[in-house]
C-alpha cells in the first residue's frame, strides 16, 4: 500500500522532485534521507539562487553605489524582511549571524556579560543542545552565576511546573528548546516565556528544531530572543537568525566590532549603528541570507502548517512501526513529538546500526546528538536518530524498518 495516499493534498513526489540530492543512489540503492534534523536537503530554488547570485549578481552590500552593490543590498535586506514576516517580527529585530550557535553566543556574551551578577541564576533544560548549554555554562563561570537544570520525563509532555519549581528572585535567564533534537519533545514555549516575564528574566528559545515544523509568531510567543539556523530550514549553511526584542537589543553592547556595525569612527571614539547592524560586524553572509529568503519562499509555497501536520503523521507512523520491532527501544515514548524519533537496539551499538543501514541506502544519525547531558542522565552513550523533512515519506520508514531487520540478522 502506498501510504502517501493518506495525504491526498500533500504531493510528496512533487516535493521530492524539487530536491536534486534525493534523486541519487547510495550503494546502488535509492537514497532514504532521514537525517534532516542535522541538516535539511536543499530545493532547486535555493540552489539556483545561490548559483545565480555568485554568477551574475554578487557584490558587497550597504556601502557600494554601483548597480551590483545596490542590487545585492536590496536582495539582502529583502531577505531580512522575509524572515521578519515569517516569524511576525519587525525587520529591525532580525540579526543575521553564522548560525544558531553564533546567535546564542551573541546573547550570552552581549546580554549576559552586561547583566549577570554573582549568584544570579540561569535556568535551562537537560535536553539542551550543547550550543545552548556550553555558552551559558561558560558565562556563568565568568560571572559567578549559577546554572539550574530542569529535568523531565522523556516519555511525557513537558510539565510547566518543573520550571515554576526552579524560579527564584535570582532567576535572570530561562532558555530552552522549541523542540528537543533527540526526543522530539515539544516544549510549551509561550507558557515558559510568560513565566520568565513574571520574574523579569529574559527568555531565549532555541528554535532550530521548531522553526522547520511549526508556524512561529514571536509576538504571540512573547519570547525575548528566538534563534535558528538556515541549514535546518532548507537553506544554506553559514547563515543563522537571532530575533531579539528591540528594546533589549538597543541596550546591549555589540558582540563583535568592525565594519558595518559602526556609525562614526574617530581616533578618540566610535559610535555604533542601531540594531540590527550593531550586531553584524564585517562582511555579512550575503548570498547565504538571500538563499535563506528563497528557502522561506519555498516553504510558503507549501505552507509551514501543512508541512508540519504531514511530518507529525510521519513521526506517528514511524513510532508505531518501530515499537513493533523486537529489541528496538524508543527513547522518548511520548507520541506528542515533532521531527525526530530516537531509538536503541538490544543487539547493536548505534554506530553499527547507522553503518549497516547506510549500505541499504538509509541515512540516519548516530551518537549523542550534541546532547550529552541528556543521554548521560538516562545512562545512554548514544542513540540512532531518524528525522524528517517535507520530502520524507512513509516508504522511507518502511525502508528503515527493513534495514533494521537486517541489523538483527547480522547480530543474532
Amino acid at each position: 500500500m502506498n501510504m502517501n495516499d493518506i495525504d491526498k493534498n500533500f504531493d510528496t513526489q512533487k516535493i521530492i522532485n524539487e530536491f536534486p540530492a534525493l534523486k541519487q543512489k547510495v550503494w546502488d540503492k535509492s537514497l532514504v534521507y532521514l537525517d534532516s534534523a542535522a541538516s535539511m536537503q536543499k530545493p532547486k530554488d535555493v540552489i539556483d539562487v545561490i548559483n545565480n547570485n555568485y554568477s551574475k549578481e554578487y557584490s558587497n552590500v550597504h556601502r557600494g553605489l554601483h548597480f551590483l552593490s545596490e542590487k545585492a543590498t536590496e536582495s539582502y535586506e529583502e531577505a531580512r524582511r522575509k524572515v521578519a514576516k515569517f516569524i511576525n517580527a519587525d525587520e529591525k529585530e532580525i540579526i543575521f549571524t553564522s548560525g544558531a550557535t553564533a546567535s546564542i553566543n551573541l546573547v550570552a556574551y552581549s546580554w549576559g556579560m552586561e547583566n549577570l551578577s554573582p549568584n544570579d541564576e540561569i535556568i535551562l533544560t537537560i535536553a539542551e543542545h550543547h550550543a545552548n548549554f556550553v555558552p551559558w555554562q561558560y558565562i556563568a563561570g565568568i560571572k559567578k552565576a549559577n546554572i539550574k537544570v530542569a529535568y523531565f520525563d522523556p516519555d511525557k509532555d513537558f510539565d510547566i511546573k518543573i520550571i515554576k519549581s526552579l524560579i527564584s528572585d535570582k532567576t535572570k535567564v530561562i532558555t530552552f528548546p522549541h523542540v528537543s533534537n533527540v526526543l522530539g519533545t515539544i516544549f510549551p514555549i509561550k507558557e515558559i516565556c510568560n513565566l520568565a516575564k513574571s520574574v523579569n528574566a529574559i527568555s531565549l528559545v532555541d528554535g532550530c528544531q521548531g522553526i522547520n515544523h511549526f508556524p512561529v509568531d514571536v509576538k504571540n510567543i512573547g519570547c525575548d530572543f528566538y534563534c535558528f539556523s538556515g541549514h535546518k530550514l532548507y537553506g544554506p549553511t553559514g547563515i543563522g537568525i537571532l530575533y531579539g526584542n528591540y528594546k533589549l537589543l538597543e541596550n546591549m553592547p555589540p558582540f563583535l566590532c568592525g565594519g558595518d556595525m559602526i556609525d562614526v569612527v574617530s581616533i578618540d571614539k566610535t559610535t555604533f549603528a542601531d540594531p540590527p547592524l550593531k550586531f553584524e560586524a564585517g562582511t555579512p553572509p550575503i548570498v547565504q541570507a538571500i538563499a535563506l529568503g528563497k528557502a522561506i519562499d519555498w516553504i510558503n509555497k507549501y505552507g509551514i502548517e501543512n508541512i508540519g501536520n504531514y511530518e507529525q503523521k510521519l513521526i506517528s507512523y514511524a513510532y508505531d512501526k518501530l515499537q513493533k520491532i523486537d529489541g528496538v527501544n524508543i527513547f522518548g515514548k511520548n507520541k506528542n513529538k515533532a521531527g525526530v524519533i530516537s531509538f536503541t537496539m538490544d543487539c547493536a551499538h548505534s554506530h553499527d546500526i547507522a553503518t549497516i543501514i547506510d549500505r541499504e541506502g538509509v541515512a540516519v544519525r548516530a551518537g549523542h546528538h550534541c546532547a550529552q547531558p541528556l543521554l548521560d542522565h538516562f545512562n545512554l552513550s548514544s542513540t540512532t536518530r531518524a528525522s524528517v523533512g517535507a520530502y520524507s515519506t512513509y516508504e522511507d520508514f518502511d525502508r528503515l524498518v527493513l534495514s533494521l531487520e537486517k541489523v538483527k540478522k547480522i547480530f543474532k
